[in-house]
């Protein structure tokens, strides 16, 4: 949407065309007459506009029967969002939307007016630039609703932290304190019953789960409680619940459960 109000900003009338109400269709259209790579992308957006149609005219939505053994592949899903930006999207699917921003950029006096933001010898270019990160991603699969459960794990995190922080670090340890908790030899007191379930509710706090959801994780930060107390290596990490955002940290031997005489 951010993308299609920089194309339209100041397009010249006869460029998007005097009839039609789809002005991203016409101008991808027109640079298509004489940039074959937005040729491409007209004739793919044609082709699912086509397999949207015939699926709308299907019955209940039901898929038209193919042949055994047929390699067509199936008609895609389009959510409503898709279909309206299905222009721009096509482009950025494909990788060459910045390289479609790029040429209309270098011929802005055919469609722009000189005061359009793709005319401008700056925000033109920059615009153009800022599509080349997206345009290099794989857009294979989008969030759902559980992808929560699907994003890296707290472990993987930790452990991407620690391998990036080990060059910086010379007395980092090697192996980094497990996220588990080791039992100790209790002597039944409530009061060590009740550090146990502690610790442990918080550890696997640091997993990914429905209620909330870790950000960042990092090994080995170091905290002074009293000025005349060392510093304690310890774990910390940024959580985010669906009001608020919680920022933890806890002692490494808490995180293995092994105080031992420690105040």
């Amino acid at each position: 949407g951010a993308v299609e109000a920089c194309l339209l900003h100041m397009l010249k009338r006869r460029a998007a065309g005097f009839l039609r109400t789809d002005k991203v269709a016409a101008l991808f259209t027109k640079v298509g007459k004489t940039y074959a790579v937005a040729g491409d992308i007209c004739k793919k957006v044609q082709e699912l506009q086509q397999q949207v149609e015939s699926r709308k005219n299907q019955p209940n939505g039901q898929e038209p029967l193919k042949r055994q053994g047929s390699t067509t592949s199936k008609t895609p899903v389009l959510t409503p969002q898709a279909i309206r930006h299905i222009w721009v999207r096509t482009a950025l699917i494909e990788k060459v939307l910045d390289k479609i921003v790029q040429y209309i950029v270098d011929n802005c006096s055919k469609y722009y007016e000189k005061e359009a933001l793709l005319a401008d010898p700056v925000c033109g270019p920059i615009l153009a630039s800022l599509l080349v990160g997206p345009c290099a991603l794989e857009y294979t699969k989008l969030k759902t609703a559980d992808h929560y459960w699907t994003d890296p794990s707290a472990d993987e995190l930790v452990q991407r932290h620690r391998i990036h922080g080990v060059h910086g670090r010379q007395d980092s340890p090697s192996k980094r304190p497990a996220l588990g908790i080791r039992k100790r030899h209790s002597s039944g007191s409530t009061s060590e019953d009740r550090f146990a379930a502690s610790a442990r509710e918080y550890v696997e706090s640091l997993h990914q789960n429905s209620r909330t959801h870790l950000l960042y994780g990092k090994n080995n930060v170091l905290v002074q409680p009293k000025d005349d107390l060392e510093a304690i290596p310890g774990y910390l990490s940024l959580h985010q619940s669906a009001d608020s955002l919680t920022l933890k940290w806890t002692p490494n031997q808490l995180m293995n459960g092994t105080l031992g005489d420690s105040e």
